[in-house]
């Protein structure tokens, strides 16, 4: 992935939240409907402007700290591949809830272009237990696939969690140790932005592109725009703000008109 220039003009990434897959608790029994829904929103998405899509097993909760189950990687596994085939824009994956070495497997065999890592570098109280750090199973799958193009985007101090590292800390490891292509800044938990002091600062000590990787809306998109490189929007984009519902295509048009206005001002 080409990251100085996919990052030059602040890319709004729009998440696909997949239904619950097969081999999670909530699984319906009809995959059909799962891709359906995944190929509806992904077009509600890329038609409606956003620059790329991120795509996460949002609906496997409560998750496992690795997914491990055969019928899960290889319904993600489809999904994703189905969805590659009809965008021309980048796509990266997100398996929750800290599958890091799984989704680069994934992203090296369907040709994805970047992952999403929970805790790359760090250790991570959970819900779903202690998540620990995968950045060596990352590395070490990069060099046996001999797959160096997929991009690593790695969350510091993450959402839902409680961090052993501190952030200065996280991010100076992420970027050195871990090797991460980016990093990203969030709220504490899903819809909500991170405190603007913290994306300044994580700005201000790294020497990668910082995403903001929760709670972006239109309303609050212009105090980020100088903190940031990048931003994963998910659930602004839903019907009613809902993160498990549906993709609103007027909700995507409204954001990107209002970004594409902000990359005129600063260019």
């Amino acid at each position: 992935m080409d990251i100085k220039g996919f990052f030059s003009k602040k890319p709004v990434i729009g998440v696909v939240h997949l239904p619950p897959l097969p081999g999670s608790p909530d699984y319906m029994g009809s995959f059909e409907d799962v891709l359906e829904r995944a190929v509806r929103d992904v077009k509600n998405l890329v038609e409606n402007g956003v620059d790329a899509i991120i795509v996460e097993n949002f609906m496997d909760t409560p998750y496992s700290i690795r997914v491990r189950n055969p019928e899960t990687i290889a319904a993600f596994s489809i999904i994703s591949w189905e969805l590659k085939k009809i965008v021309d824009c980048p796509i990266g994956l997100n398996l929750l809830r800290n599958s890091g070495p799984e989704a680069y497997a994934i992203a090296c065999i369907i040709n994805a272009d970047f992952i999403r890592v929970n805790a790359l570098v760090e250790h991570i109280w959970a819900p779903e237990g202690l998540l620990t750090p995968v950045a060596r199973e990352i590395m070490l799958k990069r060099r046996s696939l001999n797959c160096y193009d997929v991009a690593v985007f790695a969350d510091v101090n993450v959402k839902h969690g409680k961090p052993v590292m501190d952030l200065d800390m996280a991010v100076r490891e992420a970027i050195t140790r871990g090797k991460a292509d980016a990093v990203i800044v969030t709220g504490k938990h899903t819809g909500e932005p991170p405190d603007p002091s913290t994306a300044y600062y994580v700005k201000s000590i790294s020497d990668k592109p910082v995403v903001i990787g929760s709670g972006i809306t239109p309303d609050n998109i212009r105090l980020y725009w100088d903190l940031a490189d990048g931003f994963i929007v998910g659930t602004y984009f839903k019907v009613k703000s809902i993160t498990t519902n549906p993709v609103d295509p007027s909700k995507v048009r409204r954001l990107m008109t209002l970004v594409n206005k902000l990359r005129k001002q600063g260019s």
